[in-house]
């Protein structure tokens, strides 16, 4: 079996994942892959993603991966991030496409009125660069992770969701924003652990070790 597989949907930042990976978790199977099957078959999964989400979303399907990754959410260890994160939510108001549904809660712009500095000071979007992560619960995946560490973004959008229990961390920029999620085995997270040092790779190898519910 295949321990953990890397959803391709031609919109990750594939690589930089994978070694990640392997590297926190030498003795693991770690593959990258574009076939359902072993979407399916593969003990843990991690879904990236990169770009726009109808081009994410409208991959997933045509590459006939969509299915697989709901049930793989549905039914063990889930890593999202990034898009990876946002296509969880029912919706996005980036092309107005539909989400996987599994998350209540939409997707939306960091909104232009709001992005000043105190004294200000326009703030650019995307929200790119290091910013730091307050966690909100206590979870496997934040072991050995400071609860306020800093962690690296490049967004545009953030999710919205009415459900106050799967919110896993969040951020400011300049507002609190909700930039982690957990929900029984599903983990995800809006910025990319893969590009964060320490931090990242920390919960790289928390992830690779989680059993939900055990």
């Amino acid at each position: 079996m295949i321990d953990i597989a890397i959803v391709d949907y031609g919109m990750g930042n594939l690589r930089s994942v994978h070694k990640a990976l392997e590297h926190v978790a030498p003795d693991a199977s770690v593959v990258v892959t574009d076939d359902p099957s072993v979407v399916s078959q593969a003990a843990r999964i991690v879904v990236p993603g990169q770009g726009a989400m109808p081009n994410c979303m409208h991959e997933l399907k045509t590459r006939g991966l969509q299915d697989a990754v709901i049930q793989s959410a549905r039914s063990k260890p889930f890593l999202g991030i990034c898009i990876g994160l946002q296509m969880l939510f029912e919706e996005s108001e980036e092309g107005h496409v539909r989400g996987l549904n599994l998350l209540p809660g939409k997707v939306v712009h960091f909104p232009a009125a709001a992005m000043l500095t105190p004294d200000g000071q326009k703030l650019k979007v995307p929200h790119m660069g290091w910013n730091q992560v307050y966690q909100t619960i206590d979870h496997p995946l934040w072991q050995g992770i400071p609860r306020d560490a800093r962690f690296y973004f490049v967004h545009s959008y953030y999710v919205e969701t009415p459900d106050e229990h799967c919110i896993a961390a969040q951020s400011k920029y300049p507002f609190a924003f909700t930039c982690a999620v957990a929900k029984n085995n599903i983990f995800a997270v809006q910025f990319h652990p893969e590009k964060s040092h320490t931090a990242g790779l920390t919960l790289l190898r928390n992830f690779s070790a989680w059993s939900p519910g055990a």
